[in-house]
């Protein structure tokens, strides 16, 4: 018998987030696993969206058939926990988190009040929760009141791929991968770059300048101001065969996350054999080990500064993070393994 869903995702799959890259495997796998998989884009403007959006995704929730599971992108679901109630009735529900809202980075403590509201409303109403970490599974039990029993934890799955070459270069080659949005942390990473003037490195940040374009200039602000415009590379946008390659050349990876429902990148570059220099907030720490990185409080300028000047002065220490990242690469879950987890999930909502 041909198993249904939809997947109920705010605006387009191809996206190029994290998030939005793990719905597409999730998509893809399940489908592998003999799913019928419906995929229903709710609009824009999430997780603010106008009345207009809102009453457009409210009519399209509502035309799938009485009896068939929805999986509601927490993007989405967070903020519309009237909706979700009135699904509930009608409709298996399950809600992937991939991060609370209230903790995305740069929100007044007022919106975050309002969205961890909101949010709990929303995760209340549906029947499981889908979460990409340990991590978030706490988040979402202690602060969200969703009994374990209903939470399933499908880590994002991780793909084969060479290890890193290196770039063949007296001056190491550093690479950062995320949208340049204020949780992401490049304000902290070029203030402590600015601290390293006299090592050799450079920089290249692969990660879309159009999600806040605020913080896009802010960047390049920074970028001018620190005098470093010949020695960091904001890309954009890339391609997957462009960041496979950037991936390759790169000599250690780093990220200064303020916080991370799990953390794609983080995953990506020890698969590639990259030492990793990160944050130890929210689900870095399950997905990082401290043999194959070095993490630091989130926000602090001088422990990444140092952080970065012992990797980058180190060419022993970057050569055991490396063989330990490749270590714990092979301990991460494939896409398969993931989908059949959230397969899992999904079915126990008969």
């Amino acid at each position: 018998m041909v198993k249904h869903v939809v997947f109920a995702v705010p605006g387009s799959l191809d996206t190029p987030t994290g998030g939005y890259a793990y719905d597409r495997r999730i998509i893809a796998e399940l489908r592998q696993l003999g799913w019928d998989v419906e995929c229903l884009d709710l609009g824009k403007g999430f997780p603010s969206p106008n009345e207009t959006t809102r009453t457009a995704a409210r009519s399209l929730l509502l035309e799938v058939p009485i009896g068939r599971p929805i999986v509601l992108d927490g993007l989405a679901l967070g903020v519309i926990p009237d909706i979700a109630a009135e699904l509930a009735g009608r409709n298996p529900l399950v809600a992937l988190v991939h991060h609370p809202l209230a903790l995305e980075w740069g929100l007044s403590a007022d919106r975050a009040n309002v969205l961890r509201g909101s949010e709990q409303a929303a995760l209340a109403a549906v029947h499981e929760v889908v979460v990409t970490s340990p991590a978030t599974a706490r988040l979402v039990a202690v602060d969200y009141g969703v009994a374990v029993e209903h939470i399933t934890v499908a880590r994002p799955g991780s793909d084969p791929v060479p290890q890193s070459l290196r770039s063949q270069s007296e001056v190491p080659h550093l690479l950062s991968v995320g949208a340049v949005v204020p949780r992401k942390g490049f304000d902290v990473l070029i203030a402590a770059l600015a601290r390293l003037a006299d090592l050799p490195w450079r920089l290249t940040i692969a990660g879309d300048l159009t999600r806040d374009p605020n913080e896009a200039a802010r960047l390049q602000a920074s970028i001018s101001q620190h005098g470093l415009t010949g020695r960091i590379e904001a890309l954009g946008v890339v391609s997957a065969k462009r960041l496979a390659v950037l991936y390759s050349e790169a000599d250690l990876f780093v990220l200064a996350s303020r916080f991370e429902g799990y953390g794609m990148a983080y995953a990506e570059a020890l698969s590639h054999g990259l030492p990793v220099i990160g944050t130890n907030a929210g689900a870095i720490p399950d997905t990082v080990p401290q043999e194959a990185g070095v993490l630091v409080t989130a926000g602090d300028v001088t422990a990444l500064a140092e952080a970065l000047r012992n990797v980058i002065s180190d060419v022993d220490l970057r050569r055991r993070l490396s063989d330990a990242a490749l270590v714990a690469a092979r301990m991460l879950p494939t896409w398969r393994q993931s989908g059949a987890i959230f397969a899992g999930a999904l079915g126990k909502l008969a």
